[in-house]
């Protein structure tokens, strides 16, 4: 009965949006919007149909790339410019107030191509129902500012517990498996399966696929067996039982279905049902921070940039205070799907072009306030999900591999990233241990820049009551965390001060330029970047020159620290996989490599929460049977007090390159000096063999 009632909801209201392309009933320059969101809609509702009668696994992989590039054209390229989508076009045709709202709904509506390929008919008619009420609006007249907005504000608020209800469904119900069906029985040799997804399908994804279909089935299942492999051992390392759990989540760029076919196969033989979920598509969902699922890479980075913050349109004390009673209510409906839920196991990729992203005044942003209740929700709704998914029960893994676009050399570069997700368990192990016994007999480290990096850091360490049994650093190979090649803490914030400086880092898929941290206290006091300044002509003014500082500044805010102002130092690194390095050095793709394999590459510094956050409590032992204790910092142990204090839900890793790196030196209690690393290479005795890469 309720199916029925939302399908008649569909037709009439599908019925109603083709009518706008042939009215006259709103006045210019508003009919051509509403004629675009006509057209727009037409072609999911064609997809719609074709899923709803059965018939859409028929089309051909000709109409199936037509449908694609049709989806997708009106934000790709030069249509940008002149799109909808884009807030300064919007509001230069609509007006600042009206088209601002506009281009928020026209990113809202753009969700219907996932509504569509899913055959989601609920939240098809949730959007043409709410641009019916403001089309019905102009009919009258041009309509204020509030009158949209309050039609946007209660369509987004009424129907959360639809929107957000189904993405916690989404992350944890293994019979929600359109993703599955298409990786598990496709011809993965007809790469037009790739269409069937409804993500933006680019040359990257084809010749990804086709890559793959060209490698030997024995490559395919040592990429598939180290990722799989990877994930069970965090388990045993973590000291956690995987038998009480029953599925897994897999996030992963398109292209790669081949390897992630022999990945379900792996982890279905160790007993886990595999989970797909898209990343998402409606502001309530999406993070700012990037996408979280599986996707295709962006038909315009640009368009993401400018849409991350639309929630802005809405967000209030009472959304906040509804969308975290509606999380509640979400878990508890699935919470025998969350108890059994083990965590996500995570494909990465590298080598896309460069983005240096535009701010656009006309973009949504958060106010002061809104900032502060965003934050505010991610305190308070992260001991819900704790509650039902808790963070000592879990574990994760992440690996990487390059995409075509990082250059000639991809087919080189992909072997050797096999190589280094490959390398020597064992031997990194032992080798690290020299680094963790010289540390664990230190009072702090220095950290020092080489050139033109002026990185000075002093590194506080917790104590050791009893140093026989117990360490500061875990000891990291290829478990969770692949490749392997790093020993890391949670630094004491008392003490730990001054400068990290890199030339180059990509975080978030953005590349930061000269980014500045300082620190006092092991907090960040100051931070910068010279994206926009570079742009500045040399005799640009004293007040350009502020205002690029700023957006500069605001950039490392939103895009590394999540909206904070400030945040802790919450992980001290030193990466020991100089094969890495070497590598990313002979292609010269240092700057486009993924923080998951540049935090192998040099001491590396994570601003936010410890790598232990909400699982404190639980023991973590390195491989020579010591306790890793050094798992709170000053701020994370106030959970025991108080645990909207403790956490900041963000951790991001920052990393300074061997070639920019001067020296990491051991300081011990009575001022002897130990080096474990100077100009740029390994001096620690028994670390000496990492240097062989270097020299290659």
């Amino acid at each position: 009965m309720e199916q029925q009632l939302i399908r008649e909801r569909y037709e009439l209201s599908m019925a109603r949006i083709l009518k706008f392309q042939e009215e006259q009933t709103v006045t210019e320059p508003y009919r051509d919007f509403f004629t675009a969101m006509s057209r727009f809609i037409g072609l999911c509702g064609r997809v719609m149909e074709a899923v709803e009668e059965g018939t859409f696994g028929s089309w051909t992989g000709e109409e199936l790339k037509e449908l694609n590039e049709k989806l997708y054209e009106d934000i790709r390229g030069d249509r940008y410019e002149t799109s909808y989508g884009n807030p300064a076009w919007a509001v230069s045709r609509l007006g600042k107030e009206l088209g601002r709202l506009l281009c928020f709904l026209y990113a809202e509506i753009r969700g219907d191509i996932a509504y569509a390929f899913e055959g989601r008919m609920l939240e098809m008619v949730i959007g043409n129902e709410a641009l019916i009420e403001i089309y019905n609006l102009f009919e009258e007249g041009v309509p204020t500012e509030r009158e949209v907005k309050d039609v946007l504000y209660w369509c987004v608020s009424d129907y959360c517990d639809v929107t957000l209800t189904y993405r916690i469904r989404e992350c944890l119900d293994p019979s929600l498996d359109f993703a599955k069906k298409i990786i598990m029985e496709s011809d993965l040799s007809d790469l037009s399966y790739l269409y069937r997804f409804g993500e933006y399908i680019s040359e990257q994804e084809l010749q990804t696929a086709g890559f793959l279909n060209r490698l030997p089935e024995e490559t395919i299942r040592c990429m598939a067996d180290t990722y799989t492999d990877g994930y069970i051992r965090g388990f045993a390392v973590m000291g956690r039982d995987l038998s009480k759990k029953k599925t897994v989540l897999i996030r992963y760029p398109l292209g790669f279905e081949r390897m992630i076919r022999q990945a379900v196969k792996n982890f279905e033989a160790h007993g886990l049902s595999v989970i797909f979920m898209r990343a998402a598509v409606d502001s309530v969902n999406k993070n700012p921070a990037g996408r979280a699922g599986y996707t295709s890479s962006s038909p315009n980075k640009q368009y993401d940039y400018d849409h991350r913050y639309d929630s802005a349109v809405y967000y209030d004390k009472a959304f906040r205070d509804r969308k975290l009673s509606v999380l509640k209510t979400a878990y508890e409906q699935y919470k025998k799907e969350a108890a059994e839920y083990a965590g996500p196991a995570v494909v990465e990729t590298f080598g896309e072009d460069s983005f240096s992203p535009v701010n656009k005044e006309e973009a949504w942003s958060f106010t002061e306030k809104q900032q502060r209740l965003f934050l505010e929700y991610r305190n308070l709704s992260m001991p819900v999900v704790n509650q039902y998914i808790p963070g000592d029960e879990t574990s994760f893994t992440i690996i990487a591999f390059p995409l075509p676009s990082i250059g000639p050399d991809f087919e080189e570069i992909f072997k050797e990233t096999i190589d280094i997700n490959t390398l020597d368990y064992v031997k990194y192990q032992k080798i690290q241990q020299h680094i963790i016994d010289a540390l664990d007999r230190a009072e702090y480290v220095e950290v020092l820049g080489n050139g033109t990096n002026r990185t000075n850091l002093r590194i506080d360490l917790a104590e050791l009551s009893d140093p026989a049994s117990q360490t500061r650093f875990e000891n990291c190979v290829a478990d969770v965390n692949i490749p392997l090649g790093e020993v890391f803490t949670s630094p004491r914030l008392s003490g730990t001060e001054g400068l990290l400086h890199v030339g180059s880092v990509y975080i978030s898929g953005i590349q930061f330029k000269d980014l500045t941290m300082e620190f006092k206290e092991g907090r960040v006091t100051f931070v910068s970047c010279g994206n926009f300044l570079e742009e500045l002509l040399p005799l640009a003014g004293e007040q350009e020159k502020k205002e690029a500082a700023e957006a500069g500044r605001r950039l490392v805010v939103q895009e590394i620290m999540n909206q904070h102002e400030t945040l802790p130092m919450g992980e001290f690194a030193i990466g020991t996989n100089t094969t890495a390095y070497a590598m990313a050095e002979r292609f010269g793709i240092t700057d486009r490599l993924p923080i998951l394999i540049v935090e192998k590459m040099g001491p590396h510094f994570a601003v936010g929460d410890t790598c232990y956050s909400w699982s404190e409590d639980s023991p973590m032992y390195n491989p020579d049977g010591k306790e890793m204790t050094a798992r709170d910092n000053e701020i994370s142990i106030l959970r025991k007090e108080n645990v909207s204090r403790a956490y900041f839900g963000v951790h991001k890793d920052i990393t300074i390159p061997y070639k920019e790196l001067g020296s990491i030196t051991v300081v011990e209690p009575g001022g002897t000096r130990v080096p474990i690393i100077k100009d740029g290479r390994f001096v620690l005795p028994g670390t000496e063999e990492l240097n062989q890469a270097l020299d290659r």
